[in-house]
C-alpha cells in the first residue's frame, strides 16, 4: 500500500515548501495514483472470475474463442471461458467436445466418433467423423448451440449434432458420394 502523498513526499524540503512544486507535483501524482491502481489490478484483469464483463469477448479470443461474445449473461460468458480455457489441449478431440457439449446444454452429453488404432490395413475407409448427442441445448437456441460447437469440431471432421433426438447441425466435408459408416441414432418403435 502506497502512501497518499508517495510523490510528494519525494521532493526536496525546500520545494516542499512552496506552493507551487507542491501542487505541481500532486498533478502527476494523481495521475500515477491512476496508472498504479491499473497496474496494481491486472493480474485480476485476465482471471475470468474477476475480469469486468465487458473484458470477458477479449479473453476469449486469446484462445480463439468466438462463442462468449458479451451477449450472454456474464455468469455463463465466465463459466464458459473458464470451461475453453481448462480443455484448451483437448479442443477438437472428442474428450473436449464432450466436456463442452456438456457445459452448453448443462447435461450429460454422447459422442461417438470414428477415431481409433487399428492394424495396418484394417483401418476404416473414413475416420473423420463424429456424431454428438444431447438432451437439449440449455438456455441457448439451436442455432446458437450449433455455432459453439462449431467452433470445437475439426474442420476435416464431418459432425452431427443430434438433440433430442432430432438432428439440427450437418456438418459435410466429404462427398455426399462418399460410403460412410456413422451410426445412426436409434429408430423409436
Amino acid at each position: 500500500m502506497r502512501r497518499p502523498d508517495w510523490l510528494v513526499g519525494q521532493l526536496p524540503p525546500a520545494m516542499l515548501q512552496e506552493d507551487f512544486f507542491r501542487r505541481f507535483v500532486e498533478m502527476f501524482q494523481a495521475q500515477a495514483d491512476t496508472l498504479m491502481a491499473h497496474a496494481d489490478d491486472l493480474e485480476h484483469l485476465a482471471d475470468p472470475d474477476l475480469a469486468p464483463p465487458t473484458l470477458l469477448p477479449w479473453l476469449a479470443s486469446w484462445i480463439g474463442l468466438e462463442s462468449v461474445d458479451g451477449a450472454g449473461p456474464p455468469e455463463m460468458q465466465r463459466e464458459v471461458l473458464r470451461t475453453a480455457a481448462r480443455t484448451l489441449a483437448w479442443r477438437g478431440t472428442p474428450a473436449g467436445l464432450l466436456s463442452m457439449l456438456e457445459l452448453f446444454s448443462g447435461a450429460p452429453a454422447v459422442v461417438e466418433d470414428g477415431g481409433g488404432v487399428w492394424r495396418e490395413g484394417e483401418s476404416p475407409a473414413d475416420t473423420a467423423w463424429v456424431v454428438m448427442r444431447v438432451a437439449s441445448t440449455g438456455n441457448l437456441t439451436e442455432r446458437a448451440f450449433a455455432d459453439l460447437v462449431a467452433d470445437e469440431v475439426p474442420a476435416h471432421v464431418r459432425a452431427e449434432l443430434w438433440v433430442d433426438g432430432r438432428l439440427v447441425w450437418p456438418r459435410r466435408s466429404v462427398p455426399t458420394t462418399a460410403a460412410l459408416s456413422v451410426p445412426q441414432p436409434p429408430t423409436e418403435t
